[in-house]
């Protein structure tokens, strides 16, 4: 490729850790040095991928400012930040680097704990001071003490592991963790309600979702111990901050951490300043040097990953498949687009439900494949540049349209086959295709029933026509009359009598006046053109 990818950093980012993208010829790398208003709006009116942490906001009045915007990088786990909404709707995936600042908030964990129970935070400004009161401080030691986990996900099982080394006993509540997972980490799964009665910590490692804001609250408190410690370095908003302050005022509970907070950075007024027993950090989880090049790296491999490979395994918002798995069904994945663009094409009127059956894939492909096809069959709707195959199955579900899918049997005669049929309120389209030969070549071999053999590529006119004598004549006079070279014409029907289907490859784009002219003919019933890119 001859112009690069203008890859915009927006924050400050260890530069060591975008080497994936700064020593590869194919990216230009702009990274934000204290810029102006001016050089910001040059930036973004040329950026392909921005990569943000957590400073920078990304919403509409971001993507108004880079029309060329295809991708958005999130160097960190949190996209708070990020309206991950918006982006879906306009088709540009979202990534995060979920891995590289794993131990370090894991380690941050740790150091909170011992800070609390050990009173150390306390005890250095009493000396500080001047005192030497070692009686005040005396501290928890933890080591038979009962960690209790909420949430079990990568940095949760890092805090598991460094805890049961100290000795700890670690119970969990995950509704997604399974008993043989947790045998595994030697979790011992409670419900809920167990986990905060039993935890002498009680340690917070959950996204912030609506099922999940305040959800440690006044009552969740309450049932806690009176010796216990909370820590929360998972995502503000988890803990109701005003019920924390009354717990820790009343000795509901007896300390607790926090390095996340509601509104960041934590207001002067906070009532969080000057409740006893607890220790405040300025978002520590990810401040390290090993960490800020890991997160860095992993953002980078994955942008190029998604602009030179299409691989959006790492997307938040889109379904998922990449690596080896991409590879083997990329032709598949084209050939489903394809087969859904003649579907959008013929299916005219209010789509209602599309049902995407498969042969010769694993289920787990379903959901992406179907993604793909739906971007084709929505393409004659709201045009290619406004779909693509992050937004499709999102878009579909704005417009009611129904989307379902099933395995198939294998077969002998094509190593992956895909049907795709289209309800709309007036008709019902069904369309199939398979991949021949050892080279994967692409064909659309059904179209509602007729038997067919063509390739999906350049333009292709698809006619239903009475099965009289001359048709074909007729559209070979009118085609040549305009310029139109035929390089394929296949016409197929199921009996003799019956409306025949042909599908006719030329070599020039056809335009709405010649097949205006085509459906005006007495013998033909409905003429489409399908323009297929790439």
């Amino acid at each position: 490729m001859s112009e690069k990818f203008v890859v915009v950093v927006a924050d400050k980012i260890s530069t060591v850790g975008l080497s994936a993208l700064t020593e590869d010829e194919h990216f230009e790398v702009l990274t934000n040095n204290d810029w102006g208003p001016d050089e910001i709006r040059e930036a973004m009116s040329r950026a392909h991928a921005l990569i943000v942490r957590s400073t920078t906001k990304v919403n509409r009045e971001t993507l108004l400012a880079a029309p060329n915007l295809r991708i958005v990088g999130r160097a960190g786990v949190g996209v708070d930040n990020i309206d991950v909404g918006v982006l879906t709707e306009r088709g540009i995936p979202v990534i995060n680097a979920p891995a590289g600042n794993t131990v370090s908030a894991a380690e941050l964990v740790m150091a909170l704990l011992f800070a609390v129970a050990r009173k150390v935070v306390w005890a250095d400004a009493s000396v500080r001071n001047g005192d030497w009161t070692r009686s005040r401080f005396k501290g928890m030691e933890i080591r038979g003490k009962t960690l209790g986990i909420i949430g079990a996900g990568r940095i949760g099982t890092e805090v598991a592991r460094r805890a049961q080394a100290f000795g700890m006993r670690t119970i969990v509540y995950d509704p997604y963790l399974s008993e043989e997972k947790a045998d595994e980490l030697e979790l011992k799964r409670l419900p809920l309600r167990d986990v905060l009665a039993h935890g002498d910590v009680v340690s917070l490692h959950v996204p912030l979702t609506p099922s999940t804001e305040g959800m440690i609250a006044a009552s969740e408190l309450a049932n806690m111990k009176s010796t216990a410690i909370l820590i929360n370095a998972a995502r503000g908003g988890i803990v109701d901050e005003a019920a924390l302050v009354t717990a820790l005022e009343t000795g509901k509970i007896a300390g607790a951490a926090l390095d996340v907070y509601c509104r960041e950075p934590l207001p002067g007024d906070s009532p969080l300043r000057a409740a006893p027993n607890l220790v405040l950090t300025p978002h520590l989880g990810a401040a390290t040097t090993e960490a800020q090049k890991f997160v860095a790296a992993e953002i980078a491999e994955g942008i190029r990953a998604a602009l030179l490979e299409g691989d959006l395994s790492r997307a938040l918002n889109a379904p998922v498949i990449g690596g080896e798995d991409l590879e083997h069904v990329r032709p598949l994945f084209s050939l489903a687009g394809k087969i859904g663009h003649v579907s959008g094409v013929l299916g005219r009127g209010g789509m209602r439900r599309v049902h995407i059956s498969v042969a010769g894939v694993d289920e787990e492909i379903l959901r992406p494949l179907s993604a793909a096809a739906m971007a084709g069959v929505l393409t004659p709707v709201v045009g290619g540049r406004n779909v693509n195959y992050v937004n499709a199955l999102h878009i579909a579900g704005t417009r009611g349209i129904e989307v379902s899918t099933a395995l198939l049997p294998e077969r002998v005669d094509y190593p992956q086959y895909l049907e795709l049929s289209l309800e709309t309120g007036s008709r019902k389209v069904s369309i199939a295709g398979g991949l021949l030969g050892d080279q994967l070549h692409p064909r659309i071999v059904e179209m509602d029933g007729y038997q067919i053999s063509v390739k999906p590529e350049g333009c292709l006119i698809v006619l239903r026509n009475k099965d009289v004598p001359g048709v074909i004549g007729k559209v070979g006079t009118l085609l040549a009359a305009h310029g139109v070279n035929i390089a394929e014409y296949r016409q197929v029907r199921k009996a003799e009598g019956e409306p025949a289907l042909a599908a006719i490859s030329v070599d020039e784009s056809v335009g709405y006046g010649l097949i205006t002219e085509l459906s005006a003919d007495d013998d033909i019933i409905e003429a489409r053109a399908i323009h297929f890119s790439g």
